[in-house]
């Protein structure tokens, strides 16, 4: 085969390849793409369907909400058996079961995966439980302070607001905050740097004057 033939060929398939992996990845956008409205049909159908299972579980009680989703999902399925049966038997087809696809295909974890994201599930376990150890058991007091105040200021979160009303306030807020920040991401940035100016000189103060905090800078 001609040299410049088959440098042509390799060119094209290397060329149909990086189109079919950037329609593959466009065609799966990540959580990224989603809270930033890249996609405003993709964003908006994710935004509503997860405040509304919010807003069902509010209403409702967990069992209540998961029993009403199956339940349509399965009168779906079996309202769209019955009509691919009946329109089989009018046009005398015999197309077969409408959802054979996917009963055919395989739905089971294999193993090697389900061992990846456990080790991977174990790691992130072990450092919580680690870092749980060093705060409770005071290896640094300062820290352990501003867990305990984190703690007292949820205290006063929780007498005013339940656990669902949280998880809807923070749907809204993941879905409302990266567009507004990425409009005003200059502006946004200056007052950050300010209030994290000021928290490092409120907590190296009260560092210097903690008993703890000789004994934090000879180990640093």
């Amino acid at each position: 085969m001609d040299p410049m033939t088959q440098s042509a060929q390799i060119s094209s398939s290397q060329g149909f390849a990086d189109g079919q992996n950037s329609a593959g990845k466009e065609s799966k956008p990540s959580a990224k793409d989603l809270v930033h409205w890249r996609d405003p049909k993709k964003s908006g159908l994710v935004f509503g369907l997860s405040m509304l299972l919010l807003l069902s579980l509010a209403a409702f009680s967990v069992i209540s909400v998961v029993s009403y989703l199956l339940l349509a999902l399965l009168c779906v399925t079996i309202t769209f058996r019955i009509y691919k049966s009946v329109v089989q038997a009018v046009q005398k087809s015999s197309e077969g079961h409408p959802f054979k696809a996917l009963i055919d295909k395989d739905v089971s974890i294999p193993p090697e995966t389900f061992r990846k994201h456990v080790d991977a599930s174990l790691t992130y376990i072990n450092r919580a439980l680690k870092q749980m150890s060093r705060l409770f058991l005071v290896e640094d007091l300062v820290d352990s302070l501003k867990l305990a105040v984190v703690m007292w200021l949820l205290t006063y979160v929780g007498a005013v607001f339940n656990g669902i009303t949280i998880l809807i306030l923070a749907d809204i807020l993941l879905f409302a905050v990266p567009p507004i920040y990425e409009k005003n991401k200059t502006q946004i940035d200056q007052y950050i740097d300010i209030a994290r100016t000021h928290i490092n000189t409120t907590v190296a103060k009260l560092q210097e004057k903690l008993p703890g905090a000789v004994k934090r800078s000879k180990t640093e």
